[in-house]
């Protein structure tokens, strides 16, 4: 809170330190698209050079703000950023964007050029000052350049057929890191803690320990699913990405998968609770299905057949597995 209440507002800045604001965020966002331009390089290299044309767009802007800078104010630049000002446009942290992919990063890149643009005009809109209204305008139409030649550099480097194949690209890559695992978890999850559930179920007729078997079981092949996931593969030769990205997918869809059908047990009533998880179930089943036809491209009715039947017979083989 202490933080927060020494940010100051930007009706308080001086042209000088309006002037050094604008310099800091250039380098900021120059510095993002070197980063994305980098993450790009080896798998989607014509997007790449999309953004290092747009840093070196940046580079320029700053270069002529500092001029700007030395002849009115001289060499010294006041150390002002983004986050020492309140109310202004944040950028969000790198590693939250370029880990949603290579669409994301692209749609990213030109909110920071509006987002740049708006705030400039807003504030030019809000100072009385001839000079300083003179210099914002002239920032908002400096972002308003920024966007239309990334445009330009994206239509220079990303032709219809590049920008079609690297889509492509970015596709096989979310289902390999996040689609396969992902499934595999909910797969086990859904059908190897159907007999363990139910066959507490139809055992005790106890609803409280069957949903704690069931917590148990989901709980413990999550993490053990999750673990031998980042394990098996570092993803270098595969290709298949980050081991820690497809650990958590499949961990979390096994634990998913489990917790499905156990959570109804918390309803008291047994009968009740069993008829909803056998409803559950159903829909589970299906939707494994279903994800398997959209993404791994297997035809719908053989999916159904393989995921419905496995999970009847383990299905059966607890209820059963109970009464005895």
């Amino acid at each position: 809170m202490g933080f927060l209440n020494q940010r100051r507002r930007f009706s308080d800045l001086s042209e000088q330190e309006v002037l050094a604001l604008a310099i800091s965020s250039e380098e900021d966002d120059a510095r993002i698209y070197r980063m994305y331009a980098e993450r790009m390089r080896t798998d989607y290299p014509d997007s790449a050079k999309v953004f290092e044309g747009m840093a070196e767009e940046e580079d320029e802007h700053r270069r002529r703000l500092i001029e700007m800078h030395r002849k009115r104010f001289g060499e010294v630049i006041p150390l002002i950023r983004r986050e020492h000002v309140a109310g202004y446009y944040a950028r969000r942290p790198v590693w939250l964007i370029e880990n949603l992919g290579l669409e994301r990063m692209r749609d990213e890149a030109q909110a920071m050029e509006s987002e740049a643009e708006r705030f400039y005009l807003l504030a030019a809109k809000h100072t009385t000052d001839a000079d300083t209204r003179k210099l914002l305008g002239d920032l908002a139409a400096a972002e308003a350049g920024h966007e239309k030649r990334a445009e330009q550099l994206t239509d220079e480097h990303l032709t219809e057929e590049v920008r079609e194949s690297e889509d492509k690209q970015a596709h096989r890559q979310f289902v390999l890191t996040w689609v396969q695992p992902g499934l595999a978890g909910l797969m086990d999850g859904s059908v190897s803690t159907l007999a363990p559930i139910f066959a507490a179920a139809f055992a005790t007729g106890d609803t409280w320990n069957t949903f704690l078997v069931g917590l148990a079981a989901s709980v413990g092949a999550g993490i053990s699913m999750g673990f031998t996931e980042a394990a098996s593969d570092d993803g270098e030769l595969s290709g298949r990405g980050s081991p820690l990205k497809r650990g958590i997918a499949s961990g979390v869809m096994t634990t998913l998968g489990g917790l499905g059908h156990a959570l109804p047990y918390l309803i008291p009533h047994f009968w009740t609770a069993t008829v909803i998880a056998f409803i559950v179930v159903f829909f589970e089943l299906w939707s494994i299905a279903w994800i398997q036809k959209k993404y791994m491209q297997t035809p719908f009715f053989r999916a159904a057949m393989q995921v419905v039947l496995g999970g009847a017979l383990v299905l059966a083989a607890g209820v059963l597995i109970g009464m005895g």
